[in-house]
C-alpha cells in the first residue's frame, strides 16, 4: 500500500487545516493508521492514530484538545482535523500504516508504508 498525505498549507495561529492520507495499492480498512509529524531540527514525533474500527489514540494532551483523526474506509483515506493551531505545530506531517489493526498510546512503533508527507506552516 502506498500512502500520501495531503492538505497542508500556510495557515495563521488559530487556524484549521484538515490532512488527508489516501491510499493506493491496497484498502486501509485492515490497518491501524497513524499521523506522525517532524519539525526542522527535531524527531519525529506521533499525533494521533486510528483503528481500524475508528478508535482514536492522541499520544499528547495538547493533540487530544485539538485535533481529531477520522477514517472514512468507502474512500479508502484517513483524515487529521487541526484546530486552534499554534507556530510550534509547524512541521512536516506524514501517515503511515501500523502493522496491527490497534494502536497504543505508549507505544509509537510498529509503522511502515510512509508516505510523503505535507508541509503544515502556522505563521502570522
Amino acid at each position: 500500500v502506498q500512502l500520501q498525505a495531503s492538505g497542508g498549507g500556510l495557515v495563521q495561529p488559530g487556524g484549521s487545516l484538515r490532512l488527508s492520507c489516501a491510499a493506493s495499492g491496497d484498502t486501509l480498512d485492515r490497518y491501524a493508521i497513524g499521523w506522525f509529524r517532524q519539525a526542522p531540527g527535531k524527531e519525529r514525533e506521533g499525533v494521533s492514530c486510528i483503528s481500524v474500527i475508528g478508535d482514536s489514540t492522541y499520544y499528547t494532551d495538547s493533540e487530544k484538545a485539538r485535533f481529531t483523526i477520522s477514517r472514512d474506509n468507502a474512500k479508502n483515506t484517513v483524515y487529521l482535523q487541526m484546530n486552534s493551531l499554534r507556530p510550534e505545530d509547524t512541521a512536516v506531517y506524514y501517515c503511515a500504516r501500523r502493522r496491527s489493526r490497534f494502536c497504543s498510546k505508549y507505544d509509537q512503533t510498529g509503522f511502515t508504508n510512509w508516505g510523503q508527507g505535507t508541509q503544515v506552516t502556522v505563521s502570522s
